[in-house]
C-alpha cells in the first residue's frame, strides 16, 4: 500500500510500553507506518512524539489515583479529541486497563466509528467475570499475553481474544541448572507508589541476607528514566547495589542470578522465562488489602497464574515484612533443590506462552492489526 498506516497507540506504564514498542517495531518491518500517541522511553526510540507525559498515567492503588484524579480524567477527554481529530486507522490501547476502557467509553460518546484494540488482556477472570461481557461493545479485538485467557473471554462473552504472547518471549533462556552462586536480583516496581512501599523494605531484606554464602552481589534492573532516583535511594544501604537501566544487559544478568525477589507484575514472567527462581512480593495501600481480602486472597504472580499452581512464594503484606521475605528467601537460597524445582517449572511455562493453546495458538499481534487494516 502506498499509503502509510496510522496508528494511534497508548502505553501508560513501562511494561505497556515495552508491549507497544515491541508491536511498533514488527509493523515498521513491514509497512510504511505514521506514528501518533503516548508512551514512554522504549516507544520514543522508535519515533513517537507523546502527546503527553506517559508518566502521568503509571498509579497503582487507589490513593495513587486519588491524587491524580483530575488529570486523568482531562488525559481522557484530551487522548479521546485527539484520537477523533487524527482520525487514525487503527487505535491500539496497551494495558492501563481504567484508562484505557474509559478512552474507549469517551470514543463511543464522540461517535467515533474507528477500529479500537485493547493490548493486554484485563484479569477479569481473577476479579470480576461480569465485566467480560461489557468490553465487548468497546473493543474490537483483545490482543492477550497469557496463553489462557482467550478461552476464557471467549466463555465470559468478551470480544474476540488472540494469543499473541510477550516481548520477553525473545529473551528467554532456553536451558539453565541453576546457579550455585551468583547475585541477588531485586526489582521493586516502576510505578511512585510501588518504589515507596517497596525500596525501604527491600534495604532491610538486603541488609539481614548480605553475609548469604550463595550470594554474590546486589542488581536492581531499572529503566533510564528512574536509574537516578534508585542509585541515590540504594547509595546508603548497608550493602553495595548495582543499577543497571539497559534491558540488554537483563540477559546476562539473569543467567547468572542465584534468585530474585520481585514486586508482582510483569517482572515476575521475565524472571520465569529466564529460569530466575524468585520470590514475590507485594506491599499493599489500605484500599488493595481491602480488595484483596474480599477476593479471597487470589494468587497475584503471572507464574503461579499461568502454570495455576503456587510453584513461586507470594508474600502479599498490609505492612511491611521484613522478616517474612526473608525467611522465604533463605528457603530458596539454602536449598539448591528448591531452585531447580522452580527452574523445571519454569520449564513448562516456556513451552506455555511459546506455544499457546490447541484452540488458540500463539499469532503476531503485527498480523492481527493488519488484519484489520487490509480490511478497511
Amino acid at each position: 500500500m502506498d499509503e502509510p498506516l496510522k496508528l494511534f497507540i497508548l502505553a501508560g506504564e513501562p511494561s505497556g510500553d515495552r508491549i507497544a514498542a515491541d508491536l511498533v517495531a514488527r509493523l515498521q518491518q513491514r509497512v510504511p507506518l505514521a506514528l501518533a500517541g503516548v508512551g514512554g522511553d522504549e516507544l520514543s526510540a522508535l519515533g513517537l512524539q507523546s502527546l503527553y507525559p506517559m508518566s502521568d498515567l503509571s498509579v497503582m492503588g487507589i490513593s495513587d489515583v486519588l491524587r491524580r484524579l483530575p488529570l486523568l480524567l482531562w488525559r481522557v477527554e484530551q487522548t479521546a479529541r485527539a484520537i477523533r481529530a487524527d482520525k487514525p486507522d487503527i487505535v491500539v490501547l496497551v494495558d492501563a486497563q481504567d484508562f484505557s476502557k474509559l478512552v474507549a467509553k469517551r470514543l463511543k460518546a464522540l461517535g467515533y466509528a474507528g477500529t479500537v484494540i485493547l493490548y493486554v488482556a484485563p484479569s477479569v477472570w481473577a476479579r470480576a467475570p461480569e465485566r467480560a461481557a461489557k468490553l465487548e461493545p468497546l473493543f474490537d479485538e483483545v490482543l492477550a499475553v497469557l496463553p489462557f485467557e482467550p478461552a476464557v473471554m471467549r466463555s465470559l462473552g468478551g470480544p474476540l481474544t488472540s494469543y499473541v504472547g510477550h516481548p520477553a518471549l525473545a529473551e528467554r533462556l532456553e536451558q539453565s541448572d541453576g546457579a550455585e552462586k551468583g547475585p541477588l536480583v531485586l526489582l521493586p516496581g516502576s510505578r511512585e507508589g510501588e518504589l515507596r512501599r517497596h525500596l525501604p523494605l527491600f534495604r532491610s531484606v538486603v541488609a539481614q541476607l548480605a553475609e548469604h554464602p550463595v550470594i554474590d552481589g546486589v542488581v536492581i534492573p531499572t529503566l533510564p528514566s528512574l536509574a537516578v532516583r534508585i542509585q541515590a535511594e540504594v547509595a546508603d544501604w548497608p550493602v553495595p547495589v548495582a543499577v543497571i537501566d539497559q534491558r540488554g544487559d537483563r540477559r546476562a544478568l539473569y543467567g547468572r542470578a542465584v534468585a530474585a525477589l520481585s514486586v508482582a507484575g510483569t517482572a515476575t514472567l521475565e524472571l520465569a522465562l529466564a529460569r530466575v527462581p524468585m520470590v514475590v512480593s507485594y506491599v499493599m495501600d489500605g484500599h488493595q488489602a481491602r480488595v484483596f481480602d474480599k477476593l479471597g486472597r487470589p494468587i497475584i504472580s503471572l507464574p503461579n497464574i499461568i502454570l495455576d499452581r503456587p510453584e513461586v512464594s507470594e508474600l502479599v503484606q498490609a505492612k511491611p515484612d521484613a522478616d517474612a521475605i526473608v525467611a522465604s528467601l533463605c528457603a530458596l537460597l539454602d536449598n539448591k533443590k528448591a531452585r531447580q524445582d522452580q527452574i523445571l517449572a519454569f520449564g513448562e511455562l516456556v513451552e506455555l506462552m511459546v506455544a499457546g493453546s490447541a484452540d488458540f495458538p500463539r499469532q503476531d499481534p503485527a498480523d492481527r492489526i493488519l488484519s484489520y487494516w487490509s480490511a478497511a
